[in-house]
Order: C-alpha cells, then structure tokens, then sequence
C-alpha cells in the first residue's frame, strides 16, 4: 500500500530598484535546507516585475535542489561507504 508524503517549499521575494532576491525554504526530517536566487533588471529594460520574480524564484529553486541532492549524495555514501553521485 502506498503512504503519499506532503513536503512545503516556502518562497519569499524581495523586490528593491532593479533587484529582486528569492528565498526558498524547505524543511525535512529535521534539516532545513535554503536556495537563494537573484534577479538584477538592466535600468533599459521594460518594467516587468514578474519576470524578475520567476527569474529569482527559479534560481533559488535551482539552488535548494542541489543542496537537497548533496544531501542525498552523502546519505547513500554514508550507507555505501564510499562516494557517490546521483543525477537530480
């Protein structure tokens, strides 16, 4: 029988000038783990917030999951005793 898992992944922007920084948070097991990401509008480009919302918000979320991969590489390495890899 299969047991379904709910896990959250909080994201905070940051929104100043022509910057926009991204936070995203995730707890598990008792660890937490944090990506950041940034967004830099070039001051000729059009006003386009949400861009640079999505832009920061997927770097952060690029980031948390490779934290989270690193995490998994050293639980299995722990169990197999040597180094090891897993593509995410």
């Amino acid at each position: 029988m299969s047991k379904a898992k709910t896990f959250t992944v909080t994201v905070e922007v940051v929104e100043e000038g022509h910057a926009t920084d991204a936070q995203a948070r995730l707890s598990i097991a008792g660890n937490e783990f944090v990506g950041h990401g940034k967004a830099r509008r070039n001051p000729d480009d059009p006003n386009r917030p949400l861009i640079g919302d999505e832009l920061a918000i997927a770097r952060s979320l690029l980031v948390l999951a490779q934290k989270l991969g690193e995490e998994v590489d050293e639980g299995i390495a722990a169990y197999e005793g040597h180094e090891v890899h897993v593509s995410i």
